[in-house]
C-alpha cells in the first residue's frame, strides 16, 4: 500500500490515485489535498477497529462526507480518508417521537423524504440537498428555514461516536450537564477530560465557530460543530416537527437593497416567518440571467417562505401584501408560488447563486472568497455600511446574499487577478475583525475547517484557542482526527 500502511481488519480500501482524487475536492478551492487511501468502513466495529489501529500509529485520519463543505474540512494533507458512504442505514423513522435514527452517511435529501412519508418536517433544512447527516452534524449547519427554526444542533437527540482511541461513546440529550464546578467527565477506555467553561464566552448569534462550551451546557451539544475533531460520529437520533400544512413563498423586487434591508426588518419584527434571504442588485441580475423576468431596474430582493394553514392563510398573505404595500412594490413585481411545484421552483431558485458564481468560477479559472459572519440585530446595518464601503473601496466584483433574518450574510469576492485576490483577503480580514468587535461570529453556518484558523483567533483571542487545543488534545492524544481542522497542526503540535 501507499506511503506503506497495511491494516490487520479486513475492509474496503481504495489505494487507486485517481479514485483518492475524487475524495479531495469540495466547494473551498483547496486544490493541494493528497491522501495515502481511502478506507470505506460498512459498520461501526469496522470503523472503531481501523481507528485503534490508525491511533496505534499516530496516522491522521479524515472524515469525508457529501463533499459539499466550503471549509476544506474533508480534505486532508495525508494519512487516510474515512468516507461515511456506506454507513448509509436509515433504521427508522418514529411518527409518535418524531424522530428518526441513522446512520452519519445518510444524506440530508433521504432523511427529507423519510421525514416527508410519515407527515412529519426536518425542520433545520440545510440548503445544500447532497450533504450527509454526519456533515451536517460536524458543522452545525443551518439554512434559510433555521430563522424560525434554529440550526441543526437543536434536533439532534442522540450520538454514537468513536473516539480516537477506538472506544465506542454514546450519548443522549439530557444525559450529562456541564457545569463550572462540574466539567470532568469520564470516558471509555479510561479517557478523564476537562471541559474548559468559562474560557471563553460564546456569541449571541447562531454560531459554527469553534467548540460549544459554556456553563449549564448539555454534553451532547461539544460534539456538535466539532468538525471531526474530536470523535467520529456514526449514528444519531434526529428530531422533526409537523409538517406544515402548505408553505406560502415569494419574491419580492426592490428598487434599491435598502429598501429590501429595511422591509425584511420591518417583516422579522410582524411576521412569524419560516425563512426571510436576501439578494443584492448582483444577485437579482444572477436570477434574471437564470430565469427572466426580473422587473426593470430592480436593485434588491426578498424571497420569504411563511407557513399557513386553510384558517390562517389569508391572514397570512394580507400581512405580507400590507407590508408589500408599504415599501411601495407593485405586486407585479411580485413572485408568488401558487402551488407546491411552483414553491420548490422558488427553491431552486434560490439555491442557483452560488452555482451560477461556482460556475463563473469553474469558468474563469478563478476563486471565490465567501464570509459567513453573522452579527447581533442592533449592529447589523453597521455590519452591512462596513461591508459596502470596503467593497467599493476595493472594487473587486462581488455579490451579496444570505439569511437576513438572522443577520447573517454571505459577501462572496470574485477576484479576477493576484492583485485582487490580495485585496479580498485583506478586506475579509477587516470583515472579520469587525463582525468580532461587534459581538458576532466569523462562522454561523459553515464551520472553520482548513481556511479560517486565522479568524477563529481573531474572534476568540489566543488564550481561549489554547483552550480549545488542549480539549481536542485531552481527547485526541495523537492529533490523528481531523488534522488541520479549526487548527493548525503547526499550533496542535507546539502547543
Amino acid at each position: 500500500m501507499q506511503g506503506g500502511y497495511r491494516f490487520a481488519i479486513s475492509m474496503i480500501i481504495k489505494k487507486d490515485p485517481d479514485i483518492i482524487k475524487s475524495y479531495l475536492e469540495d466547494t473551498s478551492n483547496i486544490t493541494d489535498g493528497r491522501a495515502e487511501c481511502v478506507v470505506v468502513p460498512e459498520s461501526i466495529e469496522e470503523l472503531s477497529g481501523f481507528i485503534k489501529e490508525s491511533n496505534g500509529r499516530k496516522m491522521p485520519v479524515t472524515i469525508s462526507g457529501g463533499g459539499t463543505g466550503t471549509t476544506g474540512s474533508r480534505i486532508p494533507f495525508g494519512g487516510a480518508i474515512l468516507s461515511t458512504e456506506n454507513l448509509s442505514k436509515i433504521y427508522g423513522v418514529s411518527r409518535p417521537d418524531m424522530s428518526a435514527s441513522v446512520e452519519t452517511g445518510v444524506l440530508v435529501d433521504a432523511l427529507k423524504d423519510a421525514a416527508d412519508r410519515e407527515g412529519l418536517f426536518y425542520a433545520c433544512h440545510p440548503t445544500e440537498k447532497s450533504a450527509s447527516v454526519g456533515g451536517t452534524i460536524a458543522t452545525n449547519a443551518s439554512g434559510a428555514r433555521s430563522f424560525k427554526y434554529g440550526p441543526t444542533r437543536n434536533y439532534v437527540k442522540r450520538l454514537r461516536m468513536v473516539l480516537a482511541n477506538g472506544e465506542i461513546f454514546e450519548i443522549r440529550r439530557g444525559e450529562r450537564y456541564i457545569t463550572k464546578d462540574d466539567c470532568r467527565i469520564s470516558l471509555p477506555g479510561g479517557l478523564k477530560v476537562r471541559i474548559p467553561v468559562g474560557a471563553y464566552r460564546m456569541p449571541d448569534v447562531k454560531s459554527s465557530a469553534g467548540y460549544f462550551i459554556k456553563d449549564g451546557m448539555d454534553l451532547i451539544d461539544l460534539f456538535i460543530g466539532q468538525e471531526g475533531t474530536l470523535s467520529i460520529i456514526t449514528d444519531a437520533e434526529i428530531g422533526f416537527v409537523r409538517k406544515p400544512e402548505k408553505i406560502l413563498s415569494a419574491f419580492v423586487f426592490f428598487k434599491n437593497e435598502e429598501d429590501a434591508i429595511s422591509f425584511a426588518a420591518d417583516a422579522r419584527s410582524r411576521i412569524e416567518a419560516l425563512s426571510i434571504e436576501f439578494f443584492d442588485a448582483g444577485c437579482v441580475r444572477l436570477i434574471d440571467e437564470k430565469t427572466g423576468g426580473v422587473p426593470a431596474g430592480a436593485g434588491g430582493a426578498i424571497f420569504f417562505e411563511q407557513e399557513t394553514t386553510a384558517e390562517n392563510e389569508s391572514a397570512m398573505l394580507e400581512g405580507w401584501l400590507s407590508l408589500i404595500t408599504k415599501y411601495k412594490v407593485s405586486l407585479d413585481d411580485t413572485w408568488v408560488a401558487m402551488n407546491e411545484k411552483d414553491a420548490e421552483k422558488f427553491l431552486d431558485l434560490r439555491h442557483c447563486i452560488p452555482e451560477a458564481m461556482n460556475d463563473m468560477i469553474r469558468k474563469g479559472g478563478h476563486r471565490k472568497i465567501s464570509t459567513d459572519m453573522a452579527v447581533p440585530e442592533e449592529s447589523f446595518r453597521e455590519m452591512v455600511k462596513f461591508y459596502i464601503d470596503g467593497l467599493e473601496a476595493t472594487g473587486v466584483e462581488n455579490y451579496i446574499f444570505g439569511h437576513i433574518g438572522e443577520y447573517h450574510l454571505h459577501v462572496n469576492l470574485l477576484p479576477r487577478s493576484s492583485v485582487d485576490l490580495e485585496k479580498s483577503k485583506e478586506l475579509y480580514v477587516k470583515f472579520a475583525r469587525k463582525a468580532s468587535s461587534l459581538g458576532g461570529t466569523i462562522s454561523a453556518e459553515h464551520g472553520i475547517g482548513k481556511l479560517k484558523h486565522r479568524y477563529l483567533e481573531i474572534m476568540y483571542g489566543k488564550d481561549a484557542m489554547m483552550e480549545m487545543m488542549r480539549l481536542k488534545k485531552a481527547f485526541d492524544p495523537n492529533c490523528i482526527l481531523g488534522l488541520d481542522n479549526i487548527f493548525p497542526r503547526e499550533l496542535l503540535w507546539k502547543e
